[in-house]
This record gives C-alpha cells, sequence and structure tokens, in this order.
C-alpha cells in the first residue's frame, strides 16, 4: 500500500541573498572597467632641448608683467615706459608688436602672488594671437 504524504511543502518568504555579493561585485568590476577618466590637458607648451642657450636682444623681447591685480604691465625691450592693460588686451598687442618685429619674444613674467589664473589667460591671449616664441618666468623682486 502507498502511503500518502499529506505534509505541504512550505512556501519561503525570504530572498535569497547568498548570491548578492557575487552580483555586487561584478556589478563594481563592470562599471570600473567601463567609466573613462578624463585626461588632464594642461598647458600645451613645447619645451627646449636642455643646454641650448641664446643670446637675444633686448629690442627682441616684449616683456608682459603679470601683476596680483590682474593688470598685464608691458614693457619693451630695454625701455623703462610701462603700459598697464588687462589680460584679453594682449591679443590685440602682440599681433601689433609682432607685424614690426617679427623676431619677437614674449617674456611673460608672473609675480609670485598673482592667481593661476591671470598667467593663463595672458597665455590664452597670447596663443590666440598665435604666439610661438614665449619665455615663462616667475618675477624676482
Amino acid at each position: 500500500m502507498a502511503v500518502l504524504n499529506n505534509k505541504k511543502q512550505k512556501v519561503s518568504d525570504e530572498i535569497p541573498t547568498s548570491s548578492m555579493a557575487d552580483i555586487a561585485f561584478l556589478l563594481l568590476i563592470f562599471f570600473l572597467v567601463t567609466t573613462t577618466f578624463p585626461k588632464d590637458k594642461g598647458l600645451a607648451v613645447v619645451l627646449p632641448e636642455p643646454g641650448e642657450e641664446a643670446q637675444v636682444s633686448q629690442k627682441n623681447i616684449l616683456h608682459l608683467i603679470v601683476q596680483p591685480s590682474g593688470i598685464v604691465e608691458v614693457k619693451r625691450g630695454e625701455s623703462q615706459q610701462v603700459q598697464q592693460m588687462r589680460p584679453r588686451e594682449i591679443e590685440g598687442l602682440w599681433r601689433q608688436e609682432v607685424s614690426q618685429n617679427p623676431n619677437l619674444i614674449a617674456a611673460v613674467k608672473t609675480h609670485p602672488e598673482a592667481p593661476y589664473r591671470h598667467m593663463i589667460d595672458v597665455l590664452d591671449g597670447l596663443h590666440s594671437a598665435n604666439a610661438e616664441r614665449i619665455s615663462l618666468q616667475i618675477l624676482e623682486n
């Protein structure tokens, strides 16, 4: 004779969590692998080879002195005459000066207490004017 099993199987009301950790780690790995990180662009400056030294006449140098206030003092060569302007005016000045002297070099001197963005504004103006010969220095008192 067959014995009937009258026991009913009880349905569990719990969510199975045994593979939850595996799923979390798989998702973590997926997002780490598929995420792209932007590269820092920085300043696109081509530096000369070490050991290169060239003597440059002062008449071929346009001194751009970046002050902490954001004002740029402009000196031409050995002249003691100083012209003050804003960084956004540098592009027009450079185009005018380089048309008179194609061998001109922009000597950007930044005051140690000047915010970094003021120097970048001057460099952006020179870049917009297609300046290729730029010297970067810290202003020494």
